[in-house]
Parts: C-alpha cells; structure tokens; sequence
C-alpha cells in the first residue's frame, strides 16, 4: 500500500513529502495543490481495494470444501437379473411295492447310491410261488391235451380219407357200368364218407379249443412271473436313497391303491442333476430363451456353477406377474444337495463402449431422465439434466447430457448447491464398491 503524508511547513504553505511506508522510498519536498491531494487519496483507495480483493479470492479458493468426484467414461455394459431359488432333485419318487409280502433281504440304507435296476430289497411272498407252480402245472397239462387233439385229428383225417376213396370207386363204377353196384351201397359208402369229414372237422375245431387253453395257461403263467419278479425291488433312475421307511421283516403292502397311507420301502431322489426353479418377472420374459448359460451362485460352498435354462410354464400367474422357469445344473460329483439355497444370475441387455456413470454420482426418478451435479473448469457446481440408459448395480449408460471425461459429483449432493466452489477429489476404485 502506498501512502503520501503530506506535513506542512510553517507559514509558507509549503508541503514536504515524507517516505512511503510500502516501497520505503523517499519523496522530495513538493508543493501540492488541494485537487491533487484528492486524486491521490482516490487513486490510493482503488489500489488498497485491488490488493485486499485479490486476497480474498485467494482466501476463498484455498477454504472450498472438498468434494469427490468421478469422471465420465466409456465402458460396456451388461445387465443382469438376480434371483434367489432353492435347489429340487431333477425327479424323487416314493418306491412302494407292486406285490404284498415279507421284506426277505434289504440291500439299500440311507445315503446309499444306487444305479437304475440295482435291486433295493428282496420281497418273500410264498403264495405266489405256489401260483406259479399251479400256473406252471396248467401249462405242461394243456400241452398234454393238445398233443391228444392233434393225435384225435390225424386219426380222423385218415379214415376220412378211406372213406372218401371208397365212395369215389364206387360212384365211378356206378357211373361207367350200371347195375354192377347197387345204388345202396354208393349211398352207404357217401354217408361214411359225410361221417368222415365231420369228425375231422370236430378234430380240428378240438386242436384249436387246446391251442387257446395253452394260451391262457402260458398266459396265466407269466402274469404271475411278472408278479412275482416284482418281490425283487429295483430302482427305477440312478440316485440316492434320501429316506427308509422299512426294514428287514417288515410287511410292505401292495402298493396299487390311491391309499396315501401305504407304506414306502424308500424315498429315492436323482441328485446328480438339480433343477433350479425360479420366478422369472414379466419384464424379462423376453430377453431370457431356452439353451441360455447361467451362472449360479451358491453361498453355502462359496462355488459358482453353469446352469442352462431348459424349459418354461408358457403362462404368466397372474397374481405374481413371473413364469415358472426351470434351470438344470449338472452334479456328477454330488456337490449339491438339494434344498440348497442358490443366486441365479441371468444376463439381460448388453452394450458395448457407452459412456458411463457410478449409480452413486446420478440422481434418477426411475424414468429415462435424470440429473448430475457437474464441476464446470472453475470448480464451480452445476446441475445438469442428462438421459439415462442401460442400469446395472453399479453403473448407468449416459445417452446425453454429458460428454466423455466430464467431472461430476460422487455420493451424496444434497451437501452441495449449484454455484458452489469446491475443490475436486478424485475417487478411487476401491472407494466405489
């Protein structure tokens, strides 16, 4: 600051300047007029009010507050749809016995995995045994007695054909020299020969009747072998026995009722492949198509698995607005188990280089609008409008509004004001999760 003291000398009105207090430099004695003393008071003043305003500034830039900031860059993104399901056996059925009897043998316990045909348990059930013998008995008689009708048929053909040789001389000899047979005896040799072809008609309508009756015993037969094959329990698919329900000596019934009281061997379930059934939301429904990869997230074993989504109900519930969606996940090792809980996540939309933006840095009101606090070259805030696009978790496409390597404000903007002068801090990657 430069200030002129003035001191008048005495009577003469005379002046003499003394030094300046800022540069220290002396001034000659000088006479000054009253107008110039003005101008130099004012021009004094004006370079005060510079100086002091230039601090200020200065002041006011090194006080702005802090703020965190993200710039505008180009990524792709890809959404995803995130829902929570429970693992089921891709199919489990309850193995109830076709024929009553005995458990004789039991070969399966719980845990215990089997292959399709290995045989469960062994059921004793000695009256259909004896049924067989019976069944086996009327088989071996029936082909005893059709042995005898095709026996009785033979004969018959044989004197069928005597008698019809005999009535045929004879009508010939009638025919070429009459009066040297007597017509009687042509007509008792064509009633022989009548009587001969009935009975082997008879015969062979009695070869037939034993013919059927060897069916029905044959028949008979193995209806009770098939039952009685099934005293030997198998299992109908590979997997695992997950409940017994009967041991050694107990009595299974027929299970061939609509009884939902009879009782089951086991509970056998085909865990090697799982099925994910999942509620798919309306608004997915076509982005989502059968043969897609899936990742599957199981937390129980902190493991991601690959599913593929097989098939679809085709219909929409109407109270919940989703579709019956299955997933199969393949488990050779057992891994899983069923009733494990698992995150499906089933990818959406995609784009690729798209300007981008933390979800944290704008402000949406679930349309295709919204708004970002920009800091402008002079640190200075300003809201700025700006479509939206593509939404992940994490980001949001920017369609318009901004341009790449724009700085804008991250997290919280309610602290913030448009105007305002902050000093940006860039936030690191780490600080975004």
């Amino acid at each position: 600051m430069i200030m002129n003291r003035a001191v008048r000398l005495g009577n003469s009105g005379k002046y003499s300047a003394n030094r300046c207090f800022t540069c220290r430099h002396a001034f000659g004695s000088v006479f000054l007029s009253p107008i110039a003393l003005i101008l130099g008071a004012l021009v004094a003043g004006a370079l005060a009010a510079g100086c002091g305003s230039a601090g200020k500034n200065k002041t006011e830039a090194a006080d702005a507050p802090q703020a965190a900031v993200v710039k505008v860059a180009r990524k792709d993104l890809s959404s995803t749809l995130q829902i929570a399901s429970e693992f089921q056996p891709f199919q489990e059925v309850n193995v109830y016995a076709k024929v009553s009897g005995y458990i004789q043998k039991l070969y399966v316990d719980w845990g215990t995995h089997v292959h399709k045909g290995q045989i469960l348990a062994v059921l004793e059930i000695p009256e259909l045994q004896q049924q067989l013998e019976l069944d086996e008995a009327a088989v071996r008689r029936s082909e005893q007695d059709l042995g005898r009708s095709r026996e009785d048929q033979s004969q018959a053909e044989s004197k069928y054909s005597v008698t019809d040789l005999t009535y045929n001389r004879l009508a010939t000899v009638m025919k070429t020299r009459p009066g040297l047979v007597a017509q009687e005896e042509v007509d008792i040799a064509n009633g022989k020969d009548l009587e001969a072809m009935s009975g082997v008609t008879g015969a062979k309508a009695a070869v037939a009747g034993a013919e059927q009756a060897l069916l029905g015993a044959r028949a008979s037969l193995e209806k009770d072998r098939a039952m009685f094959a099934y005293s030997r329990m198998t299992a109908p698919f590979d997997g695992v026995v997950t409940e017994i329900n009967a041991y050694g000596g107990a009595l299974l019934p027929a299970g061939t009722s609509s009884n939902k009281g009879d009782q089951a061997l086991c509970h056998l379930s085909e865990n090697n492949l799982l099925r994910l059934v999942i509620p798919v939301p309306e608004r997915a429904i076509g982005d989502i198509h059968i043969g897609d990869n899936v990742a599957v997230q199981v937390s129980s074993t902190n493991q991601k698995f690959q599913g593929k989504i097989v098939r679809f109900s085709e219909q929409i519930d109407t109270q919940t607005r989703t579709m019956h969606t299955e997933i199969d996940v393949p488990n050779p090792q057992y891994v899983l188990v069923p009733g494990m809980y698992a995150t499906v996540q089933i990818p959406l939309h995609s784009v690729k280089g798209v300007l981008t933006l933390p979800t944290q840095a704008v402000q949406t009101s679930g349309g295709a609008k919204g708004s970002v606090l920009l800091v402008n070259a002079s640190r200075q805030i300003e809201t700025r409008e700006v479509t939206i696009g593509l939404q992940t978790a994490t980001d949001i496409e920017i369609l318009s509004g901004l341009q790449e390597n724009d700085t804008v404000i991250f997290g919280e903007q309610s602290q913030y004001k448009s105007g305002q002068l902050v000093t940006p801090r860039v936030v690191a990657p780490s600080e975004m999760e």
